[in-house]
C-alpha cells in the first residue's frame, strides 16, 4: 500500500495568500494559489522517440486503434483556458493548454454503448479512472502544448490529459493507452487512499475522509 495519502493527511496548513475577492471565489476550499507550476509525479520522467511513440485505444470499443504522434498532430486543435487544482493543495489560475478535445477524439472511435468509464494508462505504470460523461466537457483535452510552448518532459510531454474540474492527479501525464470500461475500477492513486471522484470544490481528496486535511508538501517540490 502506497503511504502518500496517509502522509498528506498529517501535513500542516499552507498560509493563505493575499487574494482578491474574485480569486477567493474561484479558489476551492483548502487550496493555496501559486503562479508557479509545481512538478509532482511518481517514478522517473520517461523519455521518448516520437517515431516509436503510440497511443493505444482498447476495451469497450468495436475495434482497437493505435495512433502515431503524427496522426494525432493532424487532428483539429483546440485551446483551453482553465484553472487547475492539485490534491496537494496548490491551485494555478488561467492556464492555457492546446491539444485535442476529448469528445472530438471520441468521434474517431467506435465506442460501445455500454462503455461508461475510461481508464487512462500512462508511463511509468500509472493509471487513473474518469467517468466517460465527465470527459465530454468543453475543457477536457489531450494536451501537447502549455502556455504557447510544447509540454516539457516533466509536465507530461509528448501527451497528457487535462481534466480541470477534478484534482490534477486525474490529468495523467505521459499518456499511452485509453481503456473504455463498462464498470468503474480504481486507478493508481484511487487504490492508495485517494478519493475516487476528486472534486476540488467538494474537497474529495482522500477516501473515507469527510473533513479538510491540511497539506503543504507541494511547497518543497520543484517548480517551473
Amino acid at each position: 500500500m502506497h503511504k502518500k495519502a496517509e502522509r498528506l493527511k498529517k501535513m500542516k496548513p499552507v498560509p493563505a495568500a493575499n487574494l482578491t475577492e474574485e480569486q477567493r471565489a474561484k479558489l476551492p476550499p483548502g487550496q493555496a494559489l501559486t503562479e508557479k507550476f509545481p512538478i509532482l509525479h511518481e517514478g522517473e520522467v520517461p523519455h521518448y522517440d516520437l517515431s516509436e511513440w503510440t497511443l493505444e485505444v482498447f476495451g469497450e470499443v468495436e475495434e482497437n486503434r493505435t495512433f502515431t504522434y503524427e496522426e494525432l498532430m493532424a487532428l483539429p486543435t483546440v485551446t483551453v483556458d482553465c484553472d487547475i487544482h492539485c490534491v496537494t493543495r496548490w491551485s494555478k489560475f488561467d492556464t492555457r493548454w492546446e491539444g485535442i478535445l476529448f469528445r472530438d477524439f471520441l468521434k474517431l472511435l467506435k465506442v460501445k454503448p455500454e462503455a461508461k468509464y475510461v481508464m487512462f494508462h500512462a508511463d511509468p505504470d500509472y493509471d487513473t479512472n474518469v467517468p466517460l460523461e465527465d470527459l465530454m466537457k468543453d475543457d477536457v483535452l489531450m494536451a501537447y502544448r502549455f502556455n504557447g510552448e510544447p509540454l516539457t518532459e516533466k509536465h507530461g510531454w509528448p501527451l497528457r490529459t487535462v481534466v480541470p474540474h477534478r484534482y490534477f492527479w486525474k490529468s495523467a501525464k505521459w499518456l499511452r493507452k485509453i481503456e473504455f470500461m463498462k464498470e468503474d475500477r480504481p486507478g493508481f492513486w484511487e487504490q492508495n487512499g485517494f478519493h475516487n471522484e476528486a472534486d476540488p470544490f467538494e474537497e474529495q481528496r482522500f477516501s473515507g475522509e469527510a473533513l479538510p486535511i491540511p497539506e503543504d508538501e507541494w511547497t518543497r517540490k520543484e517548480y517551473d
